[in-house]
């Protein structure tokens, strides 16, 4: 009898406990609907921390998940994200090599980040500026921005 209840113990809190991690994870679904047009593929990128953005070879993120381009659309959803202060940056990858492709200052390619119009050097890019909190599932759109 002991043992039974060990076990009914153990199986309920498991139960709890997985029911208790499904609830604090969320979805993030990422849209972006401006491509010039479908060639290459969408980078999209997940920043969690300060100091991570600007990332210029697209190595500092959290997660990172590539999109088809496909009539001037791309979307992907990140799956399964604890509550947190989150940025995203998407980059029109054209030429598929993985990394921003730059003159002077700016991408050659389409570039754009969660809560950001434009990019120039008085608006230039970081975690801060670009962050928002998760506190549920949430769906962004990204502006893409060509030179």
């Amino acid at each position: 009898m002991k043992t039974l209840l060990t076990l009914l113990s153990i199986f309920t809190f498991g139960l709890s406990m997985a029911q208790s991690t499904k609830e604090n994870h969320y979805t993030l679904h990422i849209e972006a609907d401006n491509f010039r047009n479908s060639k290459g593929v969408a980078q999209f990128a997940l920043y969690n921390q300060d100091g991570t953005i600007p990332d210029e070879k697209l190595k500092k993120y959290f997660k990172k998940e590539v999109g088809e381009v496909q009539d001037g659309k791309s979307s992907v959803t990140f799956k399964n994200l604890p509550k947190g202060r989150y940025a995203v940056t998407l980059l029109h990858d054209e030429n598929s090599n993985e990394e921003i492709d730059k003159t002077f200052f700016f991408p050659k390619e389409g570039f754009g980040l969660t809560n950001f119009d434009k990019i120039s050097l008085s608006n230039r890019p970081d975690f801060s500026k670009a962050s928002f909190e998760l506190t549920g599932d949430t769906t962004k759109k990204i502006k893409l921005i060509y030179k």
